[in-house]
């Protein structure tokens, strides 16, 4: 299956949902940064939230930021996604190493302690921006608290990377359930039940399509999906980019870099593509 997003409400408008599959991008990441298998998992629980925020977003240009800083040797993770699928991210150590936590990766001991900061770019004068403290550092949970406390949208988040033994990425998706102002008591009850019976967002992901998936998350409740698009990861770095970026650091640092006579390499931190300059380049920036 494509990666895809699907949307959808219930509980006539009460919930909206979002639900992707995200395992070609979050595998292209691993394989763009060389991560671990538990930086890939942390990293690509972080895209998905990230695609499927991006898709909340109504405006062309709009730009979403999110930021994971935290104690834990993955010292953080980067992200950022458009509205139109497009998703680009990073891990800050993509190397980390840890021993599994109950049979599982442990992410959240990867990321430990710290912040979360969402930035919202909607072409206003100044971007949105929201700080949240860390819940797990398990990126599900710190989303669904981001959401509560920062946006005041009662949600939950569901994401899940499953890795094979060969560390290639065997099934990445997740969801977004969100409850309307207006939703009645009943509706909230149903809904909270549903979700509690939820241990693995990688089983829900190995054993069913994104349409039974969120049918099982809304049970009882009459969701209907509304839309679905492709997601990819996709970077929109350049050399101009690059070149852009010299000419900020200044001409004292480039003419260093010009003194020393060799050939520079400049790779983006979003894909980590290299971009090489010579020292002729180099005289002609600026």
């Amino acid at each position: 299956m494509k990666d895809c997003i699907i949307r959808g409400m219930a509980a006539e408008g009460q919930i909206r949902v979002f639900a992707a599959n995200t395992r070609e991008l979050v595998e292209e990441a691993k394989n763009r940064h060389l991560t671990s298998p538990i930086a890939t998992a942390a990293l690509g629980r972080l895209l998905t939230g990230a695609v499927m925020m991006g898709s909340m977003m109504k405006n062309d240009s709009d730009l979403l930021t999110i930021q994971v800083k935290g104690d834990g040797p993955i010292k953080g993770l980067t992200v950022t996604a458009d509205s139109h699928g497009n998703v680009k991210g990073y891990a800050h150590n993509p190397a980390v190493m840890l021993p599994p936590k109950n049979g599982k990766l442990d992410v959240g001991g990867a990321v430990g302690a710290g912040v979360m900061h969402v930035i919202k770019d909607m072409g206003l004068k100044d971007p949105y921006v929201g700080q949240t403290t860390l819940q797990t550092g398990e990126i599900g949970d710190d989303l669904t608290y981001y959401f509560t406390t920062s946006e005041q949208v009662p949600s939950s988040v569901g994401l899940g990377v499953l890795m094979k033994a060969d560390n290639t990425v065997r099934f990445a998706g997740g969801f977004i359930v969100q409850l309307m102002p207006f939703a009645d008591e009943e509706v909230i009850a149903k809904l909270e039940e549903n979700v509690s019976k939820i241990t693995s967002v990688t089983k829900l992901l190995e054993e069913n399509t994104l349409e039974e998936m969120v049918g099982i998350v809304l049970e009882g409740l009459k969701p209907e999906i509304t839309e679905k698009r492709e997601v990819r990861f996709a970077c929109n770095c350049s050399k101009e980019r690059i070149e852009k970026a010299l000419i900020s650091i200044g001409k004292e640092e480039r003419q260093k870099m010009i003194d020393d006579g060799e050939d520079i390499e400049v790779k983006c931190h979003f894909c980590n593509t290299a971009y090489c300059f010579s020292v002729e380049e180099l005289k002609s920036i600026g």
